[in-house]
Parts: structure tokens; C-alpha cells; sequence
């Protein structure tokens, strides 16, 4: 009767250790799989902050054009201003939420647009759309461009792996237990569903 009540104390306590260190290791995953979300994020930020660099080098290429259109300059500068200001705190991985990344995504797709007017209205300047350092500002900036779709598709892939990591069960009561949260993820820019309209 002895042996049997130690046996059955000992079956138990090994299935105790055995969910502690089960839930060790689901905590340490979860860690460790949004260290590589914040290191992803790190990424983007990176990639945007190489075409903002680029801005500064653009708009002193295209100001030495006398009749260049000053509002598009203007509104370059600005928007580089307001894209640089808008950051996320990565050292707080709960910032990285729906409504922050669609704020940080508005300010870039507004920079990028005022980056393509820019372009644009360069068309019109023969003398700066030949010149040799716009040109390859030009090309430099079409290849961040491609780096940052890149590196935003390779955020939202570690973000979906967090979030589907945290949300399946029995995941989720460790997560909730220490306080993991949900990232966001980057959106389409409004109206991308609609295939542009072309006419001959």
C-alpha cells in the first residue's frame, strides 16, 4: 500500500516537472520567435531610413534646376521629416500593433509619394534627368524600393509565425501567462485591389 501511494506521488510529481519544463520551453520559444519579429522590424527600419538618407542627395541634385517646382521640393523635405519622426519602439515589443504600423506605414507610403512627384516633375528638367548623379540617385532608390517590399513581406512572415505561435493552443495559456501579444502587420496601400486602368 506504501509502494503504491509512492508510485502514484511519483507519477505525479514527474508529470508536474513534466508541464513545467514543457511550459519553460513554450516560454523560451515564444522569446525567441519575437527577438526574430523585432529583428525583422529592425530591418524595415533600416531599409526606410536608406531611402530617407537618399532624400537630402535627390533634392540638392534636383534644386540647382532654376525653374525646379520649390512646393515639390518642399513637400519632400516634409515628408522626410514627418517619416524619420514616426518610429516605433522596438525596446517595448507590444508597440508593434496594427494602428502603430499602419501610422509608421502612412508617413513612408506619404514620403514615397512625394518622392514619385518628385520623379515626375524631373521629366520636364532634361538637364537634370541626364545628369549622371540624379540618375544613379534614381536607380539606388528604385532598389530600396524593391529592398523595402522585400523586407516588409519578411516582417509580416515573422509576425504571422509569432501570432500563429501564441494563438494555438495549449500556446496560448503560457503566452497569456506572460503577457505576449499579437504583432501587426504590414497592409496593402489603400486601393491596390483595383488594377490600374490602362487606355491606348
Amino acid at each position: 500500500m506504501k509502494n503504491k501511494g509512492c508510485l502514484i506521488g511519483g507519477v505525479i510529481l514527474l508529470l508536474l516537472a513534466g508541464i513545467v519544463f514543457w511550459g519553460i520551453g513554450v516560454s523560451n520559444t515564444i522569446k525567441t520567435t519575437d527577438q526574430g519579429v523585432q529583428k525583422q522590424w529592425s530591418n524595415v527600419e533600416n531599409t526606410y531610413q536608406k531611402r530617407s538618407d537618399l532624400v537630402p542627395n535627390l533634392v540638392n541634385t534636383v534644386k540647382g534646376a532654376a525653374n525646379m517646382e520649390k512646393e515639390t521640393l518642399t513637400a519632400v523635405i516634409d515628408a522626410r521629416a514627418k517619416a524619420t519622426s514616426n518610429q516605433i519602439k522596438i525596446d517595448d515589443p507590444s508597440q508593434l500593433t496594427d494602428a502603430n504600423i499602419a501610422k509608421f506605414q502612412q508617413a513612408q507610403d506619404q514620403l514615397g509619394s512625394t518622392l514619385s512627384r518628385l520623379l515626375v516633375s524631373v521629366e520636364k528638367y532634361p538637364d537634370i534627368k541626364f545628369n549622371q548623379n540624379f540618375t544613379s540617385l534614381q536607380a539606388e532608390l528604385s532598389s530600396i524600393e524593391q529592398e523595402v517590399l522585400f523586407e516588409r513581406k519578411k516582417y509580416n512572415d515573422a509576425a504571422e509565425k509569432f501570432n500563429n505561435m501564441i494563438v494555438t493552443f495549449p500556446n496560448s495559456l503560457i503566452a497569456g501567462f506572460t503577457g505576449a501579444t499579437k504583432k501587426g502587420y504590414f497592409k496593402a496601400a489603400a486601393g491596390s485591389e483595383n488594377a490600374p486602368k490602362v487606355e491606348f
